[in-house]
C-alpha cells in the first residue's frame, strides 16, 4: 500500500511539473474591453460558438460583425444567449480600432461585458513592447523591456489563474496592441529572449516599470500595499535625469483641488495650505496634509496623484507650495518609479548596455532565468546577498 502510494505521489509529482511547464510556455487571457454595455467585433467569417451555453441555440454561426450586447449575468449575441460565446477566425477581428488574433472570448462581467483575447503569451509580449517602448527605440532597451513585460504577465496569469482573464491592456496593467505585423523589429527583441523572466527569491514577482524615474527610483512596498511586493533596492537613477519629463510643474487651482477631493470623500472646505509630513526614502511624498476652512486630511501621496490623475500629477517625486489661489508643484519623474524607468533602460542602450546590465541595474537582486523552470512560484523570501550595480547614495532633500 505504502510503495502503491509512494507511486501515486511520485506520479501526480511529475503530471504537476508537466502542467506546469505547459502552463509557462502556454497561452494567457487578456481582457482588451472591460464592462462595456455593447460591443462590436468585426471580421471576416467569425465562427461563433456558446460557452456554456444557457439556452438551444442551434450550435455554432459564422459572421463577419457580432454585435455583443449585456443581457443581466448573460451575454446576447443575435438575439442569443450564453454565458459567454468563443470567437475564432482564420483571420484578424477588429475590436475598437484594434486588430486582435483569435481567439476572442465575450463574457459577462459586473453590469456589462468583458472580452478577452486568448493567446500565446509570447505573441501577447510583442503586442506589450510594440504599445510601452515603440519600435524605433534600441534593440536592447526592447529586449529588457521583453522580458520585464513577460514577468509581470507570467506573475499575474499565475495570481489570476483561476478567473475569467488574468490582465488587463491597459494602464491598470500594461497596454497591450493587439496584433504586431511580422516586420516589426518588436519581434527580434522577443525572439531574443524568448521565455526569459526575472526572479526574486526562485519566484516570479510583479516586475513594475515606469515612464521615468526622475533620477531616483522607488522600494515597491512603499507604494504598492500588497505583501508580495520584493524588497528592491531603490537607486539613484543616473540614467533618466535628461528624459522627457524628468522636471515637470503644475498649478492647480486651490477651488479644483477643492472639488477633487469632495468627489473623492475628502471635504476639507477650502484649501489653505498643503503640506508634505512624510517622505519615502526615494524622497517621494509618502503623506501629505491639506488644511481647509473645515478642518485638515492627511492622505497618502499616491491617494492625491489617483485623485488628480496620474497624468497631471505626473509623480510624487514634487514639492509643493501654496500661493495665493493655487497649488504649485514642482515635480521630478513621471509614473511610480519602481523597477525599470524605460527612458532610462534607453539611455543606458544607447550607451552600450545591454539588456541584461539594464535589469541588474533597475532590479538589483534579481535573477534571470528561463519561465519553464518547475520551481516557479510567486516569493516574498529576499534572494541571497548580492553586489548591486553602482548607484550613487541619496541626498537628504528632494533633488531641486
Amino acid at each position: 500500500m505504502r510503495a502503491a502510494l509512494a507511486g501515486l505521489a511520485t506520479t501526480i509529482g511529475l503530471v504537476a511539473v508537466l502542467v506546469s511547464s505547459v502552463l509557462a510556455s502556454g497561452t494567457i487571457r487578456v481582457a482588451i474591453v472591460e464592462n462595456a454595455r455593447v460591443v462590436e467585433l468585426r471580421g471576416v467569417s467569425i465562427e461563433v460558438n456558446e460557452l456554456r451555453g444557457c439556452c438551444p441555440s442551434g450550435g455554432a454561426w459564422r459572421t463577419d460583425v457580432v454585435r455583443a450586447v449585456a443581457a443581466g449575468q448573460s451575454v446576447e449575441i443575435d438575439g442569443r444567449r450564453a454565458s459567454g460565446f468563443r470567437l475564432t477566425s482564420e483571420r484578424l477581428i477588429r475590436v475598437s480600432g484594434r486588430d486582435y488574433p483569435a481567439a476572442l472570448e465575450v463574457v459577462p462581467n459586473g453590469d456589462g461585458v468583458t472580452v478577452v483575447n486568448e493567446l500565446p503569451l509570447e505573441d501577447y509580449v510583442v503586442g506589450v513592447v510594440r504599445a510601452e517602448a515603440g519600435e524605433r527605440w534600441p534593440l536592447q532597451m526592447l529586449r529588457a523591456q521583453a522580458i520585464v513585460a513577460r514577468t509581470y504577465a507570467a506573475y499575474h496569469r499565475t495570481l489570476n489563474a483561476l478567473r475569467p482573464y488574468h490582465i488587463v491592456a491597459s494602464t491598470v496593467h500594461q497596454s497591450y496592441v493587439g496584433h504586431v505585423p511580422s516586420s516589426s523589429p518588436v519581434w527580434e527583441a522577443v525572439r531574443d529572449t524568448r521565455g526569459q523572466v526575472l526572479r526574486w527569491g526562485g519566484g516570479l514577482f510583479p516586475a513594475f516599470y515606469h515612464a521615468t524615474s526622475g533620477g531616483y527610483t522607488e522600494d515597491p512596498r512603499t507604494v504598492f500595499a500588497a505583501r508580495n511586493m520584493p524588497a528592491l533596492k531603490a537607486i539613484r537613477d543616473e540614467f533618466s535625469v535628461t528624459a522627457p519629463h524628468s522636471a515637470w510643474s503644475l498649478d492647480l487651482r486651490l477651488v479644483d483641488l477643492a472639488e477633487i477631493l469632495r468627489r473623492n470623500g475628502v471635504d476639507v472646505g477650502t484649501v489653505k495650505a498643503v503640506q508634505i509630513t512624510e517622505r519615502t526614502p526615494s524622497l517621494r511624498v509618502s503623506t501629505l496634509t491639506i488644511h481647509g476652512t473645515r478642518g485638515s486630511a492627511r492622505l497618502r501621496g499616491n491617494d492625491l496623484r489617483r485623485m488628480v490623475g496620474y497624468e497631471t500629477l505626473k509623480s510624487t517625486l514634487f514639492a509643493v507650495a501654496v500661493d495665493g489661489e493655487k497649488a504649485h508643484f514642482a515635480g521630478r519623474g513621471y509614473g511610480h518609479g519602481v523597477g525599470m524607468s524605460q527612458w532610462g533602460a534607453k539611455a543606458m542602450a544607447e550607451h552600450g548596455y545591454r539588456a541584461e546590465k539594464i535589469l541588474e541595474y533597475y532590479y538589483p537582486g534579481t535573477t534571470l532565468g528561463p519561465l519553464d523552470e518547475p520551481l516557479a512560484r510567486t516569493s516574498t523570501e529576499p534572494p541571497p546577498p548580492a553586489e548591486p550595480p553602482p548607484s550613487a547614495p541619496f541626498t537628504t532633500a528632494p533633488p531641486w
